[in-house]
């Protein structure tokens, strides 16, 4: 089964806490497929990616850059796993019928959207349902993370 973390975002947004996930997942060794729900926010990641801190940088790729298979992090809309990735993250509400290809699915979601935190209690349970291990982590000051029960 996957190991499914629901990653609650209250202190900074998606563009500051996603990269900093990306960042570990390659250190790791893993590949990751990052979903998004529009055409318009992969390009503003794909964008981040390459900018996110002065000093640093992500490899990554999408659609417009081709060439899935030689991209670790590929960005997307679709429901695809071009790149061989072990590591899914869902973003904006993204959902995803294949959660049982990956070895580690992260769900971040806006905690300060009722409507978003609604969503995320809705896939938990269905994570549940099917199996999967679950764990929740909520931001803490200073922008690192906390597991809560």
């Amino acid at each position: 089964m996957t190991e499914v973390a629901f990653y609650h975002l209250q202190r900074s947004p998606l563009d500051a806490a996603l990269p900093k996930l990306l960042e570990k997942t390659l250190a790791a060794g893993k590949r990751a497929v990052v979903m998004a729900a529009s055409t318009e926010r992969v390009e503003a990641l794909n964008a981040l990616l390459w900018t996110y801190q002065q000093d640093s940088w992500l490899p990554h790729g999408s659609a417009r850059d081709g060439s899935p298979a030689e991209q670790p992090i590929w960005l997307t809309t679709d429901d695809e796993n071009p790149n061989g990735a072990g590591f899914l993250f869902l973003t904006d509400g993204a959902t995803s019928a294949r959660v049982a290809d990956y070895e580690r699915l992260f769900e971040l979601f806006d905690g300060n959207d009722p409507t978003a935190v609604e969503a995320a209690r809705g896939r938990w349970s269905d994570y549940k349902d099917a199996g999967h291990g679950l764990t929740y982590w909520q931001q803490i000051d200073g922008g690192g993370w906390q597991e809560k029960s």
